[in-house]
């Protein structure tokens, strides 16, 4: 799986990052599992045009001591499409610019 991840958090740090997704994004039925959707001016052609799949999320998977920003951009209400695939360059620079001002909002240093 490609990903963004960050490790070594301390404990204190995942209690915010928890904190921050279950406050946003609300939990998942999976523990640590996080659904973010992602902003439909960012969708490529073939996303735009599965109007029946959208939206399109990214998964974010957090431990106490990691957190995994998922590359993979896809649907909730299939398990196989064609628009179901790794993020663009643009998608994964979002994801990347997301997952960092997550901790430059909670003050935690990397």
């Amino acid at each position: 799986m490609k990903q963004y991840r960050i490790d070594e958090l301390r404990l204190e740090d995942y209690e915010k990052i928890r904190r921050y997704f279950d406050d946003r994004f609300g939990s998942s039925s999976m523990e640590g599992v996080y659904w973010v959707p992602l902003d439909s001016d960012l969708l490529d052609q073939v996303q735009a045009a599965h109007v029946d799949c959208q939206p399109f999320y990214f998964a974010v998977v957090l431990e106490s001591s990691v957190i995994s920003f998922e590359f993979l951009i896809r649907t909730r209400s299939r398990v196989r499409c064609d628009c179901i695939h790794y993020a663009s360059e643009t998608q994964r620079d979002h994801i990347v610019q997301f997952a960092d001002s997550i901790f430059e909002t909670l003050k935690i240093l990397t």
